[in-house]
């Protein structure tokens, strides 16, 4: 499975048999919407950042919902959580999704705002790649998503919704990488892209941090 990184929350999963699977497409100043083919396209939540479905080519399957699903030989679980830490006063609910793709367990978190209760780490279950937010302001920052790793366990993270360059001065609001993998404590390595499988995952740092293009 391959693994790209289009800003924000939005990435493309490529499976094995070609399968392409698309995340949280954005809509935003600072990165070029992701005009790029899937099968199935994921949305955790209704914000722009998140929901940009139209910038997203071909005649996919769009998933935007808790449930059970099965498409493409890739099975796929939407748990319902919060955006806050306030059950969703404050900006609404998210949807964590995981997804079995070549074996392996991908689980996705939108924009979590707070730590995992234990029935929503139950329902999540085991966990070999864990794509987290790590910005704050909207989401967990660095410290909340070094808990939330602690609680899922999983072999690679990889860090999401935080501060890039692309984003100039604007960016300041939220948190950066550096303070992720500081908190951490973990090693951490930055690629263009990922290649991962059943047999490499072993190799792989605790942390993989994805580079925008």
């Amino acid at each position: 499975m391959k693994i790209k990184w289009y800003g924000q929350s939005c990435f493309r999963f490529t499976a094995e048999n070609g399968t392409k699977v698309v995340i949280d497409p954005h809509k935003l100043f600072c990165y070029k919407p992701p005009a790029i083919e899937a099968n199935i396209v994921t949305v955790s939540h209704n914000h722009s950042d998140h929901n940009n479905v139209c910038a997203v080519k071909g005649n996919f399957v769009l998933i935007k919902t808790p449930g059970v699903f099965s498409q493409e030989g890739i099975g796929i679980k939407g748990i319902p959580t919060f955006h806050d830490n306030v059950s969703g006063a404050k900006r609404g609910k998210n949807i964590v999704y995981n997804f079995k793709i070549d074996g392996l367990n991908i689980c996705h978190c939108g924009d979590l705002g707070h730590l995992l209760s234990p029935e929503q780490i139950k329902e999540i279950g085991k966990v070999d790649i864990l794509l987290v937010p790590i910005g704050g302001r909207a989401t967990l920052d660095a410290s909340g998503a070094a808990d939330v790793v602690k609680q899922l366990n999983p072999k690679v993270v990889i860090p999401m919704h935080y501060r890039t360059k692309a984003m100039g001065i604007l960016g300041f609001i939220f948190g950066t990488v550096d303070t992720f993998i500081s908190v951490s404590k973990k090693h951490a390595k930055n690629y263009k892209k990922l290649d991962v499988n059943l047999s490499n995952i072993k190799d792989l740092p605790e942390i993989a941090v994805l580079q925008y293009d």
